[in-house]
């Protein structure tokens, strides 16, 4: 059974699985989908929804380093390695379902830019169990009010799809809260679109940061600018039209074309949400820009 499904991750705190718990909600009530959640991180013991299929079974965070005397970061890793070879474990309950599944997976950044386990594990996925996967790498918006952090996240986010090699949605979360840690620089479309970033280097000040600082910026923002893959959907979760907008770029990503009565369900929903909801109407266009 092939089927169209998506893996979320991001840094811890991002609100990896916050999201996974809306988009299911969306997808099984708005748009009437099957949909089962996979919890892919042996460390999320509370996650805040009730995982079909949840990792644990097979092994946790908690016991691995109690026994072998590992931090958390080494438990992590000794846990996707773990996973990688038994990962065919969970195959049968996850196929047997015949549903959309979202796997909420790992925050651990180097698991996605450069360590091999992660990446076998969605080669598994992809090439022996027949699944169409997209990554939906989730960044906490905040980033956005400090230069050097979002030239980090872009060198993050590209370094991901390098190595992965699997359709990728970046998203920047929490956007209805994103100047409380402090006012932007530039519109919010600068961000999403990635557009261009020397402005970005002006945002630095020499006397602080230092010459050679600045131009190790420079050359990473040149990076991403010569690669042109990385851009962001903004999201807030409460928010019925960004939800479906990142959902409508991961289907198109996986090759997903909906099927009739989803296309009426969608067309519905925001058609009766944009003349009863002037708010709803303000935040699909805040999304858009």
């Amino acid at each position: 059974s092939s089927g169209i499904n998506a893996e979320y991750g991001g840094p811890p705190g991002s609100g990896k699985s916050t999201y996974c718990r809306a988009i299911a909600h969306h997808l099984s009530t708005v748009i009437k989908r099957s949909v089962i959640i996979v919890n892919l991180d042996p460390a999320n013991d509370k996650p805040p929804y009730d995982a079909d299929v949840n990792v644990q079974q097979l092994v946790e965070v908690d016991e691995v380093m109690e026994r072998l005397s590992l931090g958390p970061n080494g438990a992590i890793l000794f846990c996707m390695e773990y996973i990688e070879e038994n990962i065919g474990k969970l195959k049968d309950a996850i196929l047997s379902q015949k549903a959309y599944v979202i796997f909420d997976c790992p925050g651990q950044v180097e698991l996605y830019t450069h360590h091999q386990s992660f990446r076998n594990i969605v080669d598994e996925i992809t090439q022996k169990w027949g699944m169409q996967l997209c990554v939906v790498s989730i960044v906490d918006s905040h980033y956005c009010a400090d230069v050097s952090k979002f030239v980090s996240v872009l060198l993050t986010s590209l370094s991901s799809m390098m190595h992965l090699e699997l359709p990728h949605i970046n998203v920047l979360s929490k956007i209805d809260i994103i100047e409380k840690m402090g006012p932007l620089a530039f519109k919010l479309d600068f961000y999403t679109e990635v557009l261009d970033l020397s402005y970005l280097l002006d945002k630095l000040d020499e006397r602080v940061c230092g010459r050679k600082f600045i131009k190790l910026n420079k050359v990473l923002t040149e990076l991403v600018e010569d690669y042109n893959l990385v851009s962001f959907y903004p999201l807030n979760v409460q928010d019925v039209a960004c939800l479906q907008r990142v959902c409508k770029a991961v289907d198109k990503a996986n090759g997903y074309v909906y099927g009739e009565l989803e296309e009426r369900t969608v067309s519905g929903l925001l058609e009766s949400s944009a003349k009863g909801n002037d708010d709803l109407e303000f935040q699909f266009d805040r999304c858009q820009t």
